[in-house]
């Protein structure tokens, strides 16, 4: 009873600590200040010490949400723009495996870590997927989580940034046009959790995310909901998201963190150019704007990039589909490196 009531006293911690960084993001002229502004503030609560936590309850709820929000984005006029993703793709799976080759050699030459350690650090993205084929590993668990989760941290607030920098109106909240009602919100919602626990069990990657989606984008184009999701219940998942991203540092030794930050940092740079040089070279082949495809390409948590797109009011669809893309490159590309590795000695 008294560890129950203790869990429940760090969650409203928590929840607290990410309400008031949003708040203070807001002030302080932030973008996206529902994300960041938590993301930052737990984040150095937990690196100071402080023990920090989002249930899984809470988890699904908010990827649900969110999933649900993107699904509300989905219209014909997408499916008519969607012809120019294929290319969009094939630049992805390049900047994937660049930033994966780069990022691993970049460990192993600078920071000297063992093969496996440096492959498992450098993936550039699915941080739980990556994190279970550390335990089966003989990689340093703790410095690659470390060095995952600050790439996920740092992309989650530099994204914002540079989008803002380029001239995208970073101030707006949500999608535009008209709200969901109050029921067929709680229907939905309840609907895509389920969803998305089925494909959890299926261990598809982010499956309430996708849950919420598929669920979402169903009802919307057949006409039987209409509306976005309103903001608020839309901005609470955001703050969730961003604690959560920053819960990551909870725990974590501080010889661990001051040997891995660093890496992590490196590893984010390197991803950060390489989405910036592809981004780029893209809008030179299509009809799309940059801020879309710097988010849709940014190796960040996809929950995150995509929450994030639903706050910026980029395309969602196309910013989902990217990052889940990304994550089917990953699903198959970690285990055949690492295990060309295995082979090869530690």
């Amino acid at each position: 009873m008294a560890d129950a009531g203790n869990e429940l006293a760090t969650t409203l911690l928590t929840l607290a600590v990410g309400a008031a960084g949003a708040v203070l993001a807001f002030l302080l002229g932030f973008p996206a200040p529902a994300l960041t502004g938590p993301a930052l503030t737990v984040t150095i609560l937990c690196v100071a010490g402080m023990r920090l936590r989002v249930p899984q309850i809470l988890r699904h709820i908010c990827f649900a949400v969110i999933g649900l929000s993107l699904g509300t984005g989905v219209t014909p006029e997408v499916y008519e723009a969607a012809r120019q993703w294929p290319l969009s793709f094939l630049f992805l799976a390049v900047s994937v495996c660049m930033i994966f080759a780069a990022g691993a050699s970049a460990l192993r030459l600078f920071w000297r870590q063992d093969r496996q350690t440096a492959i498992l650090s450098a993936v550039p993205g699915h941080l739980s997927y990556v994190l279970g084929m550390s335990t089966a590993t003989r990689g340093d668990l703790p410095t690659i989580s470390v060095i995952q989760s600050t790439r996920v941290l740092a992309l989650t607030l530099i994204v914002p940034f540079a989008v803002s920098l380029l001239g995208y109106d970073t101030s707006r909240m949500g999608l535009p046009g008209a709200q969901m009602a109050l029921v067929p919100l709680a229907v939905s919602l309840l609907l895509a959790i389920c969803l998305g626990l089925v494909l959890h069990r299926l261990r598809v990657p982010a499956a309430l995310l996708l849950g919420g989606m598929i669920f979402s984008t169903v009802t919307h184009l057949s006409g039987l909901v209409v509306g976005h999701v309103p903001l608020w219940a839309a901005i609470p998942a955001f703050a969730i998201m961003g604690s959560l991203i920053g819960t990551r540092f909870s725990g974590v030794a501080l010889k661990t963190l001051a040997k891995a930050f660093g890496a992590g940092l490196a590893i984010t740079l390197i991803a950060f150019v390489v989405t910036i040089v592809f981004a780029v070279l893209l809008v030179q082949f299509v009809d799309l704007p940059l801020p879309q495809v710097l988010i849709a390409f940014a190796p960040g948590g996809v929950e995150a990039m995509a929450a994030m797109a639903v706050i910026l009011g980029a395309d969602p669809s196309f910013v989902a589909a990217h990052h889940v893309w990304r994550l089917v490159i990953l699903t198959f590309l970690a285990p055949m490196v690492l295990g060309r590795t295995k082979k090869s000695g530690p």
